[in-house]
């Protein structure tokens, strides 16, 4: 190690990024665990590769800052191909109008981020990179974090990007009135009024509370949040998609599919593609036959289950471990799950090996009733897996005073593989006397307007839904299982009406933290404390899976849902 160079490299730093440096300095963070952290409390790649140089590790082997450059780092199909190709793709359609501020989906985000640009971008590896911001720093607290701003980018209209743009888009995202969908992050976390333009090219955000994470709020993770124009209604952006992003629209029908053209003046690398066109598809079975027959060059997302042929060969696959998963609400407020040991015995009906062979074929990792997946470097793995047993499950029905078992709803969506586990869970919860009488809905009908009295979804007394990919799991920790709160925003998500002082006490405690070992301290007590209280089932967390014809190369997806073209080419 040279400690001199790394002294040298640690000065200028800040507190934070200098306690990230001595901690794997020290050995106690890994390699990746240190690229990882580094990015988010603000140290630059270059920075990064010089320390891990300084210690006698290789370089980090990290895109560049543009977007599509990053987007193309890793996780795609390997073959060489030409520019200019027209890239024909299919995803899941979009349940509502492709609104920045509302889109709940993954069809919409999807859109979303074909002409929008985030602050930064969170990849493959959970990694961030810059976009639309440059550098970000956090105070000696991190309750300020600062982002700078890049210059020379314009949007699609020629409207040139500063500062007030983005103090616009997140003000706008942040008001508690607009019941935006980025509250469920946003909410507890960062007002309006914390929104501060510094200069032109630089904003300040001042939060509620401490967030050893919150660059991650400002990434693709959070799938809200592209920069728009200041004073810009989002209302009107299914008629535009205006953004600063490589593609612009041509053309856009609801619930048929859309198009896009290269951005001739993106600010960065050009798209090698001429042009991209999507085809939405309601269920998987017409995506997975377009892509064998050809009409269709690239299959955002499909399940194992349904899509066997595309795992037998002949197809690029790309497999993304992710905490992607599937959450199993029971409504805390009503009987019979106001008592935790009832909803314990629903959880120990479930075989979950059982479940992950049959409906991943073993492409998943099992959950253990926390969104703590094991893909998260904070997860405390030495908290022992639940597993089948029906004997206490009986046992515990009894003794909450259902011997004979009872009768429930469960409603859900006609999604992936979801009905497929809807069917097991009811299944399994027989053999303990509990009838689950099972709805399988559209998407679209599913979440309704996904607010509470509102939506299936948030509403029904067991619910089952689909949660995309995050990086970190704040937004996990607090939209599903915060004490709702309208007048916060907390617990905007929370389908299982689930409210404990101790939970919300610990999730900010978890949210606080900017070191590793407390995120894992912590973190070990939310996933005890959620055993125990068992308000959402988490059965498994499930790799992505996204397929390509073999002419393909260059598609990057992300596990939250998102399929950046920008690099594919055809061979």
């Amino acid at each position: 190690m040279n400690l001199v160079n790394l002294s040298r490299l640690r000065r200028g730093q800040g507190e934070i990024a200098g306690h990230v440096i001595d901690e794997y300095a020290a050995g106690r963070l890994s390699r990746r665990d240190f690229i990882r952290r580094g990015t988010v409390v603000g140290i630059s790649i270059p920075v990064i590769d010089a320390i891990l140089t300084a210690c006698g590790s290789s370089p980090s082997s990290t895109g560049p800052a543009s977007t599509a450059a990053s987007a193309s780092s890793s996780g795609s199909a390997t073959a060489a191909g030409q520019a200019g190709a027209t890239i024909n793709a299919g995803i899941v359609v979009p349940t509502a109008e492709i609104n920045p501020l509302t889109v709940a989906d993954q069809g919409g985000l999807d859109m979303l981020a074909q002409t929008g640009e985030y602050l930064c971008l969170s990849d493959q590896s959970l990694t961030l990179h810059p976009v639309l911001a440059t550098s970000w720093t956090p105070n000696a607290t991190a309750d300020v974090w600062t982002f700078k701003i890049r210059q020379g980018v314009k949007f699609s209209n020629g409207h040139p990007l500063t500062a007030a743009d983005v103090v616009y888009t997140y003000q706008l995202q942040t008001n508690p009135k607009s019941s935006g969908n980025a509250l469920s992050a946003f909410g507890g976390v960062l007002q309006p009024s914390g929104v501060v333009k510094v200069d032109d090219y630089t904003v300040a955000f001042h939060l509620e509370a401490p967030n050893g994470n919150f660059p991650y709020l400002t990434s693709s993770d959070n799938y809200n949040m592209i920069i728009l124009p200041s004073g810009y209604n989002p209302a009107s952006w299914q008629g535009t998609f205006l953004g600063t992003g490589p593609f612009i629209l041509k053309s856009y029908t609801p619930k048929v599919g859309a198009s896009f053209t290269a951005n001739p003046s993106y600010w960065g690398t050009k798209a090698l593609p001429a042009a991209t066109n999507f085809t939405f598809y309601e269920t998987q079975t017409p995506g997975v036959l377009a892509l064998t027959a050809g009409n269709i060059d690239v299959l955002g997302q499909f399940a194992v289950t349904g899509g066997e042929q595309l795992l037998s060969g002949g197809y690029n696959v790309i497999k993304l471990r992710s905490s992607a998963h599937r959450e199993l609400s029971m409504r805390c407020d009503q009987a019979p799950f106001t008592d935790p040991r009832v909803r314990q015995a629903i959880a120990l009906t479930l075989d979950r090996p059982a479940i992950v062979q049959a409906l991943f074929k073993g492409n998943a990792d099992l959950g253990n009733d926390s969104p703590f997946a094991p893909v998260f470097p904070s997860t405390d793995t030495a908290v022992a897996q639940r597993a089948q047993n029906v004997a206490k499950a009986k046992s515990l029905l009894a003794a909450a005073g259902h011997a004979a078992g009872f009768t429930t709803r469960l409603i859900t969506e006609n999604f992936l593989e979801i009905p497929q586990f809807a069917q097991i869970v009811a299944q399994e919860a027989a053999a303990i006397g509990v009838k689950v009488n099972l709805t399988v809905e559209s998407s679209s009908a599913y979440y309704g307007k996904a607010t509470f009295g509102n939506s299936d979804w948030l509403d029904a007394p067991m619910s089952l839904v689909d949660y995309g990919h995050r990086s970190v799991p704040n937004v996990f920790l607090t939209a599903p299982l915060e004490t709702i709160n309208a007048k916060t925003g907390t617990g905007s998500w929370n389908a299982a009406h689930f409210a404990s002082a101790q939970y919300d006490k610990l999730a900010a405690q978890y949210i606080a933290a900017v070191d590793l070992s407390s995120q894992k301290t912590i973190a070990g007590q939310i996933e005890n404390l959620l055993l125990e209280q068992t308000p959402i089932i988490y059965a498994y967390f499930y790799n992505y899976l996204t397929a390509t014809a073999k002419n393909v190369s260059g598609v990057y997806p992300t596990a939250i849902g998102h399929l950046f073209l920008y690099n594919a080419s055809k061979s």
